[in-house]
């Protein structure tokens, strides 16, 4: 019987999936192999983001918003709304239903932060 909370494992599945569909991607994947040095290492952070928000376990230490601001010129809503595509396509094959709703619900409230963030940062810095 599937559980309708999502896993360490399922993340492990997902987060690399996922980002190998972005570095695919016309449009994302310059973005991404642009702004990430280690992949290996980045799909670990990853990891540990997605089961610090989903699970609430602790493991990401990271400051994401600090990251995503470095690159706020790729930082459009036309991307921010094909990263969450990719992300939908992506948990709706590996996940059931119900938790792929979860993460994809998660992953919308980020993005919406993360791009208030952004703007935050642009009307701070061409004042």
């Amino acid at each position: 019987m599937k559980s309708n909370q999502i896993t360490e494992a399922d993340i492990i599945k997902l987060v690399p999936a996922f980002y190998a569909r972005v570095r695919q991607d016309a449009v994302l994947g310059p973005i991404f192999d642009g702004a990430v040095e280690d992949w290996p290492h980045h799909l670990e952070k990853l990891q540990a983001f997605w089961s610090s928000v989903m699970l609430t376990s602790g493991r990401y230490k990271g400051q994401p918003m600090v990251a995503h601001v470095r690159h706020e010129r790729h930082m459009t809503s036309e991307n921010f709304g094909r990263w969450l595509d990719l992300w939908k396509q992506t948990s709706e094959e590996i996940l059931s239903p119900e938790l792929a709703a979860s993460v994809q619900d998660k992953a919308a409230r980020i993005a919406e932060s993360l791009q208030l963030g952004v703007q935050f940062y642009r009307e701070r810095h061409t004042a």
